[in-house]
């Protein structure tokens, strides 16, 4: 796809699908994206030390932030904020180890100031970002998706095993999710085709009961309405080391989120304009500064949805915008949220499976459409998965590294992106050759 966009901005239409199919899809991309999205919380809880009972608070705080900045991306707040397509937002991973390192050195509340400033800070450059858009040609964006789909595979196979050793049991429940998953989808018409994942986690989920697997218990404890605490960790302070280390993260969720609006682009066949991604990338600043105030998270577009949307064909911004009405009632509702979270772990691991491996399926065709006779091209693409790949093999080789080192190369997304970024602005922008040089034959 050429990085030219459009001047016009002509979102895709709110298609009209009777209600409940259009719940239904709704729900569809909660599961697909909920134990992504919550993960965040349960990560960063667990590493600072929180108990349980707090940990709950930015479950909900989280769920509620990413379900109203959903809405706003799905339906736009006018010409002012929201990128108006049919993409979720959800909790980004790259926030993590910057969020963990400054709770350590400055407490908890630094965490979440800092958090604020890069929230305005996100907004006040998201005009500019999305005009750098000629410095992520496919060789660039094809190579994050990719990275951002491997690397996330991990993550899934974690949640079928529980981290541990592989169980007979799971690996059998796990296979026949996913050959339900490839059946449906293959062979299915229709509605069957399209809710392929919905149909297959229930039917894990049921297969998972009548194997012993589900415990629902924590249902019953939690409450019916809950509303996230304003400043639970005190008033916001604002260390000048924390606020740059996040002012990185969020020029990096700005690059994961700037890949994924051209990827759903390219589905729907309407390549988003500089506003809409200008919009969209202010939207993941607002989702920043609602963070900051509710004990929340920064938000990114989740790439398992952008997958989701490339399997199932249904585009309509209404769907996108239910999920993010389940996600606000989920996050007011505790009981709601706690049924959603006592899914068996082998049953949406399965399905995270799909939805990762779709992802990297998006950015492998991405980079097909990359011309890899261009050396330029092939040391792009080859130089950046190398090194991504670094942190997924071998995580400790950042480990005693400074805080700063640990945050940019510390995660593949970011290490991908920032040398795909550096090559390319190098061989294609700084010194263009006369001749492109050729992969020799």
């Amino acid at each position: 796809m050429s990085t030219n966009v459009p001047t016009t901005d002509v979102p895709p239409p709110r298609t009209r699908l009777p209600w409940w199919r259009a719940m239904l899809f709704g729900l569809q991309h909660v599961i697909v994206m909920y134990t992504g999205c919550v993960a965040v919380p349960l990560v960063f809880g667990a590493a600072m030390g929180l108990d349980q009972r707090t940990i709950g608070i930015l479950v909900n705080a989280d769920l509620l932030v990413a379900g109203v900045i959903t809405i706003i991306q799905a339906l736009g707040i006018k010409k002012i904020l929201g990128a108006r397509l049919p993409v979720v937002a959800g909790a980004s991973f790259t926030a993590v180890t910057p969020m963990i390192l400054i709770g350590e050195q400055y407490g908890l509340s630094a965490v979440y100031g800092a958090m604020i400033a890069a929230g305005v800070f996100g907004v006040l450059v998201a005009v500019p970002f999305s005009r750098l858009l000629r410095f992520f040609p496919p060789v660039v964006r094809g190579a994050a998706v990719t990275m951002i789909g491997l690397s996330l595979i991990g993550k899934a196979v974690s949640m079928i095993f529980d981290d541990g050793p592989a169980d007979g049991q799971q690996l059998a429940l796990a296979g026949g999710i996913i050959l339900v998953i490839l059946a449906l989808m293959r062979y299915g018409r229709g509605f069957l085709s399209q809710a392929a994942v919905l149909i297959a986690l229930v039917a894990g989920t049921l297969a998972a009961m009548a194997l012993q697997l589900t415990d629902f218990s924590a249902v019953g404890d939690a409450a019916w309405f809950g509303l996230p605490q304003p400043f639970l960790f005190g008033a916001p302070t604002f260390p000048i080391a924390g606020i740059i280390s996040m002012c990185i993260v969020m020029l990096g969720i700005f690059t994961e989120t700037t890949a994924y609006l051209l990827s759903i682009g390219e589905t729907i066949g309407k390549p988003p304009t500089q506003g809409q991604l200008s919009r969209g990338l202010a939207a993941d600043g607002v989702s920043a500064v609602l963070a900051g105030l509710f004990t929340s998270f920064p938000d990114t577009v989740f790439a398992q949805n952008v997958g989701l949307v490339r399997m199932t064909g249904i585009t309509s911004r209404n769907v996108v915008a239910i999920a993010g009405g389940i996600l606000i009632a989920l996050g007011l509702v505790p009981k709601m949220g706690e049924l959603v979270a006592s899914l068996p772990g082998v049953v949406i691991g399965a399905v995270s499976l799909v939805m990762f491996a779709t992802v990297a399926g998006v950015g492998i065709s991405t980079l097909a459409k990359v011309d890899f006779g261009d050396l330029s091209n092939f040391l792009i693409t080859s130089i950046a998965l190398g090194i991504g790949m670094i942190p997924v093999v071998a995580p400790q080789v950042y480990a005693d590294f400074p805080a700063e080192v640990r945050i940019i190369f510390g995660g593949a997304i970011s290490s991908t992106v920032i040398v795909a970024f550096t090559l390319n602005l190098v061989f294609n922008h700084v010194r263009r050759p006369q001749k492109k040089a050729k992969i020799p034959a």
